[in-house]
């Protein structure tokens, strides 16, 4: 078997949506408790669940994740000091020279507790949105390394709906390297 040289990474996001009107749920999903738990405590609450996949590595990310792996120059690792998923209304396809979400005023989050994680070769990022924050069309979506260096590693866009004042949405990003 000829082993050539190969790097590939494949994206898988998924949206948990809750009625959560007093972001109790929300609260809980910040601090790091597993959606599987709030689902079977609060299955009245669950709307749905949906995964997509795949996305456009930004060139800007890239770049900037081979300056971390070289420890060229003072980076910003996409950490759960840093990293945020961002949500946007803009439906414009994604492209690798993009450097940001399109939309005007994109909502961007925290990390929950313990997130980002890495199981094997797969990382996966997680925020919650809650009651009041991001209640408009979910059309794009991106990881960056927070607010200061904001580099976007990637951008996704696909109509998700509309998230409305009363409910929680939680987003996580899950990366397999190989």
């Amino acid at each position: 078997m000829e082993i050539k040289d190969n790097f590939n990474w494949t994206a898988e996001w998924q949206i948990h949506k809750f009625k959560d009107p007093t972001d109790e749920i929300a609260k809980r999903l910040q601090q790091g408790e597993a959606l599987e738990k709030i689902i079977e405590e609060h299955p009245e609450a669950f709307i749905g669940k949906e995964i997509f996949k795949e996305n456009v590595a930004l060139n800007v990310g890239l770049q900037y994740l081979i300056d971390c792996i070289c420890a060229i120059g003072t980076t910003t690792k996409w950490d759960n000091t840093n990293a945020r998923l961002g949500v946007g209304s803009d439906a414009t396809a994604a492209d690798p020279s993009q450097t940001d979400l399109l939309d005007a005023t994109p909502t961007w989050k925290a990390m929950d507790a313990t997130y980002p994680q890495r199981s094997g070769q797969i990382a996966e990022w997680r925020s919650t949105f809650g009651s009041a924050d991001a209640n408009e069309a979910w059309n794009e979506f991106a990881v960056d390394n927070g607010a200061t260096a904001h580099k976007l590693l990637n951008r996704k866009v696909e109509a998700k709906g509309t998230k409305a004042s009363g409910e929680t949405w939680t987003l996580s990003l899950k990366i397999t390297f190989s």
